[in-house]
């Protein structure tokens, strides 16, 4: 088992309802495929670095989750078919990373941070 990030953009004439309905299909089709949701971060509307198919907005959700490598050529194939999504993006995190992101769910402050205060 891998760990994984994956951030997508969705459109945002999405209602919430529509919103939440998509986070649970893709939470759903991660643990369908022998995989494990770590962390769910729905972050909402925020504006676009630049206007993507002519829109400045986008709802944004970032997952972090654990599956088998093989499972991520499945995901990309579903985020593609579905036109509700503006982007997306997969990326694998070392263990560096994974350490990281347990630190900041804690709410532990990283290393380089207690050392600028002391």
């Amino acid at each position: 088992m891998n760990n994984y990030e994956l951030m997508v953009i969705f459109t945002p004439v999405l209602s919430e309802e529509e919103y939440k309905n998509s986070i649970k299909k893709y939470e759903s089709l991660i643990t369908e495929n022998e995989g494990a949701i770590v962390a769910s971060h729905p972050w909402g509307l925020k504006s676009l670095a630049y206007p993507i198919q002519k829109k400045t907005t986008g709802l944004y959700l970032v997952l972090e989750y654990t599956a088998p490598s093989s499972f991520n050529e499945k995901l990309k194939i579903q985020l593609l078919r579905d036109e509700q999504i503006m982007r997306h993006m997969i990326v694998a995190l070392d263990k560096h990373a994974v350490e990281y992101n347990a630190r900041k769910k804690g709410g532990v402050k990283n290393s380089s941070s207690e050392k600028s205060e002391a």
